[in-house]
């Protein structure tokens, strides 16, 4: 199973990427956590001082690092060494099965998860090796083609010797489970892992289906539709005008927000949402038609609570926790979200001569304060995100520069790339590796501080082992989203002027905003589409709908057509839906990055009330990897995210607080009354 963690999609649709890492899957039928960012974040709170971003010549792709993946230890996709590897992995399988189906209440556990551990750790190696390699060739169809006829061997090792094994240890009765942790104490190591699966025993299958529903995975169901869409949305190039050049979707999303120009803001949102019309769009509907009518099926079949709950309960979180963070982010958040689009409109009003506040406006820079727009050469932004982390915890210094000099990065904006960013655990001793699509902007560095964060967690988690590294996805954002706010805080010590602190908080609020508001639309728009998925399929022409629907819950409707927005048009958003990944890849999702922003929020207002110690608690919360669940990993820092006023709080206390220093100071420059 691939599970990658990315950043959210935070520019135009906002949200992103990191599920992930590529860890284990646990039982069939549960889409793996992955999910990749269309373009990059948009979170711009890495805007620098003139001290530290030196104005530099865009980097060619040829200029800009690439990943190494020589310590996966094949020397290319093609090789023979490869299918060596995988055979002699089958037939480990095969003996594991021999030795222990149906012996498990009478030989050791222990030993069987060990044993488990170690095959899964050679599957995910080929299968880490060739997702690697293919995301930065995707214009490769014989990469394709290996990829595809390696993935359905891996399936037949899965579901013909592994399938049955998270079944049966769900199955074991509790005082058989109880006598094997006396006789070995050790297996209390494994005990987070042999929890997950038996909280999934009431909503597994036979074994006869489990295996059916993994062989089956690579030819049939949503896997190769998603992955055919992935790859038509790679090939999409755009042109902003007649004689110009064509340039892919990053480039045109990069070169939208970096501008201070209105018009061609405007003229590039126009570009991307035509481009995304027509086939391109019902090649989308089809896909996440798909993927609603599978998850519609599954839930039913295994008999989960709600739309949600599949995806709750892979994350330890009950269902009532994510309901009240989504009551929150709507009752206490949109109104901040309001309050903050009309403080922007007026600022862009007043500095860019702006018209009319359209959603090509969203995420514009705010051009005050003398701050640079010149490209970051990449050396800039590592020194950047070095310097941050450093300010905060040397360790996490030392391991970011780690993944620098091991090139462990892949940098470039590079044609035939999979776009926007993400972070690969693969397993402990070879990852992690960071993808990123790098083209010196602002919103790079924070992606950068964001990915380098998910790997930083990558490598404290390794202890716990490859079946226990990975952390529920309400914390996996712990790391990357904490990272980026100690870039953000050091950068907005360093101001030498109002203007300019006032610049650094606006692009930082562009991102709580992204990172709650609108992903928290997103899964608003997600109940929509599978809600409405049971009665038939569904068409691109509805989902646009759906679209637009949720688009006007969360932030009113439009000024044009009489509304209480902020936004006096949303000419040009019809279509946006469909480049958003995470509907086709983790449904439900999206309301993780919404619980990590709050959470780190609250964190960092922790720290800063209370150091002495800090460090230390934050290292071991990410040191535990998948063995803590949020509640438990939280409770040294005194928070409870299962109260039921806790994102309401949360909300108020750090964009609440955000939104209010911005006020302050535009009132103090004169750019509002």
């Amino acid at each position: 199973m691939l599970r990658l963690f990315s950043r959210p999609v935070l520019s135009l649709i906002v949200a992103s990427s990191r599920p992930t890492s590529f860890s284990p899957a646990l039982r069939p039928g549960i889409i793996a956590a992955f999910a990749q960012s269309p373009q990059p974040a948009t979170f711009t709170s890495c805007q620098a001082t003139a001290a530290i971003m030196t104005a530099a010549t865009p980097e060619s792709t040829t200029d800009l690092p690439r990943w190494d993946l020589s310590r996966f230890g094949f020397s290319s996709p093609f090789s023979d060494e490869i299918d060596s590897h995988l055979e002699e992995t089958a037939k480990l399988a095969e003996a594991f099965k021999a030795t222990y189906e149906g012996k498990l209440e009478e030989l050791s556990l222990l030993s069987a998860i060990q044993e488990y551990e170690e095959i899964s750790k050679r599957k995910t190696l080929v299968s880490s090796y060739l997702h690697l390699s293919y995301d930065v060739s995707l214009d490769d169809d014989n990469l394709k083609k290996r990829k595809g006829a390696l993935s359905q061997r891996q399936s037949e090792i899965y579901g013909d010797n592994l399938e049955w094994f998270s079944l049966d240890v769900a199955d074991l009765d509790d005082a058989i489970l109880a006598s094997q942790y006396e006789k070995e104490p050790s297996l209390t190591a494994f005990k987070s892992f042999i929890d997950e699966l038996r909280r999934q025993k009431p909503h597994n299958l036979s074994k006869d289906v489990e295996r059916a529903l993994t062989v089956r995975s690579p030819y049939v169901g949503t896997r190769p539709l998603v992955s055919f869409f992935d790859k038509e949305l790679s090939l999409m190039r755009f042109k902003l005008d007649e004689d110009g050049e064509e340039v892919n979707m990053e480039v045109l999303l990069s070169r939208m927000q970096s501008s201070n120009d209105a018009a061609f803001r405007a003229k590039c949102l126009q570009v991307l949402n035509e481009g995304l019309a027509g086939s391109v769009s019902r090649t989308a509907a089809l896909s996440l038609s798909s993927v609603a009518g599978g998850w519609l099926i599954e839930n039913k079949e295994r008999k989960y609570t709600n739309l949600r709950s599949r995806r709750n309960l892979d994350n330890n979180c009950p269902d009532e926790v994510v309901d009240s963070l989504l009551v929150g982010v709507r009752s206490a958040g949109i109104p901040l979200c309001k309050r903050f689009y009309t403080l922007k409109k007026s600022i862009l009003q007043k500095t860019q001569g702006l018209d009319k506040f359209c959603w090509s406006d969203r995420n514009a820079p705010i051009d005050i304060g003398g701050v640079s727009n010149d490209k970051i050469s990449w050396d800039s932004a590592v020194a950047m995100v070095k310097k941050g982390y450093s300010q905060f915890s040397p360790k996490f210094a030392e391991m970011f520069m780690s993944m620098v000099d091991e090139k462990r990065i892949d940098v470039p904006a590079a044609n035939g790339k999979k776009g926007g960013a993400y972070c690969a655990g693969v397993i402990p001793g070879i990852g992690p590796f960071q993808l990123l699509n790098f083209d010196g902007t602002k919103q790079d560095v924070a992606t950068l501080a964001h990915e380098s964060g998910h790997g930083v967690h990558d490598i404290l988690a390794y202890q716990q082992g490859y079946l226990q590294y990975h952390p529920p996805l309400t914390l996996a954002e712990t790391a990357s989203i904490f990272g980026e706010m100690i870039v953000f805080r050091d950068l907005l010590a360093q101001s030498s002027s109002k203007e300019e602190e006032l610049t650094l908080l606006m692009s930082k609020i562009d991102d709580v905003v992204n990172s709650v508001v609108r992903q928290c639309s997103f899964d608003r728009f997600e109940e929509l589409v599978h809600t409405a998925r049971e009665k038939g399929e569904l068409s691109a022409d509805e989902l646009d709908e759906y679209w637009m629907s949720a688009l006007r819950e969360y932030y009113g409707k439009e000024g044009d057509a009489g509304g209480d927005s902020p936004f006096d048009s949303y000419e040009n958003t019809s279509h946006l839906w469909s480049y958003v990944p995470h509907f086709h890849h983790v449904p439900f999702y999206v309301y993780s990055y919404a619980f990590a922003d709050l959470v780190v929020g609250t964190l960092y207002n922790n720290f800063l009330t209370n150091k002495d110690g800090f460090e230390g608690r934050l290292l071991a919360l990410l040191s535990a990897g998948g063995t803590k669940d949020f509640a438990d990993a939280l409770g040294p820092f005194g928070l409870d995210p299962t109260s039921s006023t806790f994102w309401t709080e949360a909300l108020t206390a750090h964009l609440g607080e955000l939104v209010n220093e911005a006020e302050k100071i535009a009132r103090e420059l004169g750019y509002v009354e």
